[in-house]
């Protein structure tokens, strides 16, 4: 008895130690495993390190991101010896005379139509500019570069470059992005432009030392980008000057970063290069910038920096800086309750949080919600919280369309938006936040499919329900705002009952976008919708445009019909 005992004793000692130790191992391979997927999915870029901003859009790999200024320096972002390559383009590439002997790149008279081709369909976005020289001691494009060792796209570099309001894009080695304000290079022959891009093989993405190059004619004039200031245009000198831009300072060795950076010292949101003299101030009823002359009437080259212009003494060529004006940021909640409701009523995804950011600069006070959203709240719509009836906010968003609902308000302002625009930015915002985008796996599943066969026909009748049951409703496009904000945000700001202060909304233009604005092109590489989603959808466009016109408005824009 006692010898079955002890060797009970000594099983059950020993079956522990065994099975932590199998635990153990088991655990072990499976972390090795993890680590080795992750590691193996994962392109590899050296000097490059991973932050906050880099690569964005749905399913897009990380990018690796570096700045460039003008008086860009190889030795400051190459190491010696060329060009900086993660270890996979290392190990896979060779020399150009190597690729011609394996044959890697097939015939490049193939290849070269195959990326004309290609270009062709970039043409709704982008146009193509040529193949260019490029080398690290003088960039070609001197501004954000972008890498993409696996993945890269001819779309996706132009998407990139246009989110940061440039307005030239380049592809290099078949997987390095460039962005910049101008070109300045020498041309190419196309069959140097021959490697694929790394992320579709039916297009070309440069070659070795060699930019294809592409114009970015979606990106606004007035969203372009010159290091850290935004390019306003080139306007004619005012006939105050004096007194326009107070601020004046004599600069023989000018250039567009010595005026900024001057203008940004003395704390004003507008930079002018006036030849050799730099002046700062505000946008005001003595100087608009809504005039703009041709470019080339400011295109004086400074003195400081040959690839850049300086204006003249008569034609001015205006940055804005990154000092806020403040002269309209101030806002409050009304002292008095108001005694009408006036809605702020749109579809979803038409543009009515960033109408309620130009509503809320230009009037100085804050806007409600029929509804409650902590993110808005939390980003200084501070009238969320304030229940949609208390009279102390301007005015109120909905979405709601009943007739029970419309007939609470007063007076409204209608914001519609063209539906092919607004379907997919609420498609995003419902998957991906307010400035987020909804990812490729819900573009390709079924929710992209239900979404439009629900939303669409409430696309109609919400404005359709609006025309009908409305007391007073004054008509906004978003097109027409985003086109002339000036003209249409005195039209809302009317209907408010506020006289509107022309130098407050000509603060409000250089303000505009806020928290709320996905930049960009739109981030799917293909068309969402199909031939009867679109004879679907052009049925209710008509219905609207019909409704329009029968309250003697103007109907639909004419971009709301696909081409």
């Amino acid at each position: 008895m006692a010898k079955l005992l002890v060797k009970l004793q000594r099983y059950f000692r020993r079956k522990p130690v065994r099975f932590f130790t199998l635990l153990a191992l088991y655990l072990a391979a499976g972390s090795l495993v993890f680590l080795h997927s992750g590691f193996a999915g994962e392109p590899t870029v050296t000097g490059s390190q991973h932050g906050p901003g880099a690569g964005e859009g749905p399913g897009l790999p990380y990018l690796g991101v570096m700045q460039l200024s003008r008086g860009f320096k190889a030795a400051a972002t190459m190491p010696e010896g060329g060009r900086r390559h993660g270890p996979w383009f290392k190990s896979t590439s060779k020399e150009p005379a190597e690729r011609g002997k394996a044959g890697d790149y097939g015939s490049t008279q193939s290849r070269v139509l195959r990326g004309r081709s290609g270009r062709e369909k970039e043409e709704d976005r982008a146009r193509y500019v040529g193949c260019y020289v490029d080398n690290t001691r003088r960039r070609t494009l001197r501004g954000v570069s972008f890498f993409d060792y696996k993945k890269m796209t001819v779309f996706r570099c132009q998407d990139n470059c246009a989110e940061r309001g440039y307005l030239y894009a380049g592809l290099e080695f078949g997987a390095e992005c460039y962005c910049g304000h101008k070109v300045q290079a020498s041309n190419a022959s196309e069959s140097e432009c021959n490697m694929e891009c790394k992320g579709e093989r039916s297009n070309t993405c440069g070659g070795v030392n060699r930019l294809s190059i592409y114009r970015l004619e979606l990106a606004q004039e007035s969203a372009r980008r010159y290091g850290s200031a935004i390019f306003r245009g080139c306007f004619h000198q005012p006939d105050n000057v004096s007194i326009a831009l107070p601020v004046s300072q004599l600069m023989l060795n000018m250039s567009v970063d010595k005026c900024v950076d001057f203008c940004t010292e003395k704390e004003y949101p507008l930079s002018a290069l006036a030849g050799t003299a730099c002046r700062c101030g505000f946008p005001t009823t003595l100087f608009t910038l809504h005039e703009r002359e041709d470019e080339q009437l400011c295109a004086q080259k400074c003195a400081g920096e040959e690839f850049e212009s300086c204006g003249t003494a008569e034609y001015l060529l205006v940055y804005q800086t990154q000092v806020q004006d403040n002269r309209c940021m101030d806002r409050r909640f009304l002292p008095t309750r108001a005694k009408q409701l006036v809605a702020l009523a749109s579809f979803p995804g038409a543009g009515n949080t960033w109408a309620r950011h130009l509503i809320e600069l230009a009037t100085g006070f804050y806007t409600g919600s029929y509804y409650f959203d902590g993110s808005l709240y939390n980003k200084g719509f501070k009238g969320e919280r304030d229940h949609w009836r208390s009279g102390r906010t301007i005015c109120i968003k909905t979405h709601e369309s009943g007739q029970k609902e419309i007939e609470s308000f007063d007076s409204a302002i209608l914001l519609i938006r063209n539906p092919y625009k607004a379907l997919m930015a609420e498609f995003n915002r419902k998957y991906g936040g307010h400035i987020g985008f909804a990812a490729h796996a819900h573009w390709k599943g079924k929710e992209w499919p239900e979404f439009v066969a629900n939303y669409a026909p409430w696309w109609a009748t919400h404005t359709l329900d609006w025309l009908r049951y409305g007391k007073k409703v004054l008509v906004v496009h978003f097109e027409d705002l985003k086109r002339d904000l000036f003209v249409q945000l005195q039209r809302m700001v009317g209907l408010l009952g506020i006289t509107a202060c022309e130098d407050r909304l000509l603060c409000v233009e250089g303000q505009k976008d806020g928290n709320f604005k996905r930049s960009g092109l739109r981030k799917l590489e293909y068309d969402p919708y199909t031939p009867e989603m679109r004879k679907m959808i052009s049925g209710y466009i008509k219905m609207v445009d019909t409704a329009l016109k029968l309250r003697n408005l103007s109907g639909v824009p004419d971009d709301y019909y696909p081409r």
